[in-house]
């Protein structure tokens, strides 16, 4: 940490003097004291990636500063798989599930019972309305998802799995292989679901069962939006490089427009975390011409968020935040918030959270205080172990004023916020 700390600091100090500025120049700039830029300038202080981001964009350093900060912001969504509730609502095996674990799988139980008894590979009139009804009831857990902490939801979605693969062996050759399709939908929110939870390695198990669906049906759209799904998992890890290659791996022309689109939106997030503006712009502007050239199929779920008129844009802000520009990440984002719809908690709290750290990290003390109250019922509502790590970067960059009354008052809001009894269950 040490060596670090002085190689970060020497680096700090030869870009300031090459751009010509001044230490309180510069500490206008990032929103720190001289005092503390001195000491990081001088090897005496580690420096946190935030205050990298921040130094590298105001020197227009070209993410030269920022490569030099070991950054592990998102490491503690790695939580291990502990024995317990949260295990039983990930595990995917053929031990019978638990009884807590049935009461909300309801339907699909109704329909195995109802089904009429013929032979496999034949069409029955009852097939076409199972398959629409799992559908809907699909969109009804996304819905769920939005309103509700992940351990509600984890359950329902592992014995939805296990029940639609069952139908799909009892029902006809098509309507079998659209359950299946359904079913690796099903896993892939399972995915999401378990990281919000903090589970990482349940995560990417349940990523990875979706995709073996995925392939057995011929859904090569999924199988690659999976690519999308564990390059999240590594840019909540910090890893700039992984995130990268991961979205850079979907790349077949032949795939929808959306999957495409979508890999280069996390392929953007990835430059951004390593600090590559041009890099960073580049995969946006194609990002946001693929999903332009996105045609909505009716019979699928949409891949990817649904809560959000213009991703393209709310990713922006996401990077620039990540780029260390704070003051035009918070103008996308104060446009954005206002498009995305009321009950969508999750994602109001997830990008709510950014919109409020990039207003602090500009400045804006008593702002960003303002939009993180607002925003602190609705994270503890729905339970975000990812949400949570911004509210940490807020909380730090925060606790740099304690002096100010709107963070004196927040404070306790705040610590509440984050304590092991407000996580995700």
């Amino acid at each position: 940490m040490l060596e670090q700390s002085a190689t970060f600091g020497s680096a700090l100090r030869r870009a300031r003097l090459e751009a010509g500025m001044t230490l309180i120049q510069l500490a206008d700039r990032v929103h720190y004291s001289k005092g503390q830029l001195s000491k990081v300038e001088r090897g005496h202080k580690p420096p946190a990636p935030e205050l990298a981001r921040l130094c590298d964009a105001a020197l227009e350093a070209g993410g030269r500063l920022n490569a030099l900060v070991t950054d592990k912001p998102h490491a503690d969504v790695a939580a291990s798989d502990s024995s317990g509730d949260q295990v039983a609502t990930t595990s995917y095996g053929d031990a019978p599930p638990a009884r807590r674990q049935v009461l909300t799988a309801g339907a699909a139980s109704v329909f195995g019972t109802a089904l009429p008894h013929h032979r496999p590979g034949t069409e029955t009139a009852a097939d076409g309305t199972l398959l629409d009804a799992s559908r809907t009831l699909f969109d009804q857990f996304r819905r769920l998802g939005q309103t509700a902490p992940p351990g509600a939801v984890l359950p329902a979605l592992g014995e939805q799995t296990r029940a639609l693969r069952a139908l799909a062996a009892r029902s006809g050759s098509r309507t079998g292989n659209g359950l299946l399709i359904l079913c690796a939908r099903y896993a892939e929110f399972a995915g999401w679901m378990a990281q919000e939870a903090g589970q990482e390695q349940a995560a990417l198990r349940w990523t990875e069962h979706a995709v073996e669906l995925a392939q057995a049906t011929g859904d090569s759209a999924l199988a690659s939006y999976a690519l999308v799904r564990r390059g999240l998992v590594s840019y909540y890890r910090g890893d700039a490089s992984g995130t990268i290659a991961l979205a850079q791996g979907v790349r077949s022309r032949r795939l929808p427009s959306r999957v495409l689109g979508l890999a280069a939106q996390r392929e953007a997030q990835g430059h951004a975390l390593a600090g590559d503006y041009d890099a960073c712009r580049r995969k946006l502007d194609q990002a946001r011409g693929l999903l332009a050239e996105d045609v909505a199929n009716g019979s699928a779920p949409v891949l990817g968020t649904t809560n959000l008129s213009d991703p393209v844009s709310m990713i922006t802000g996401w990077c620039l935040l990540d780029l260390g520009r704070p003051r035009q990440a918070a103008r996308v984002f104060d446009q954005e918030m206002a498009r995305i719809p009321a009950h969508a908690l999750r994602t109001r709290a997830r990008y709510g959270a950014r919109q409020a750290l990039a207003h602090a990290l500009d400045g804006e003390i008593d702002h960003a205080c303002d939009l993180t109250r607002d925003l602190l019922s609705a994270a503890h509502t729905v339970g975000s172990a990812t949400i949570a790590l911004d509210l940490r970067r807020l909380s730090h960059t925060l606790g740099r004023h304690p002096r100010n009354a709107a963070v004196k008052e927040l404070a306790p809001l705040l610590a509440f916020a984050l304590s092991p009894a407000a996580q995700p269950l």
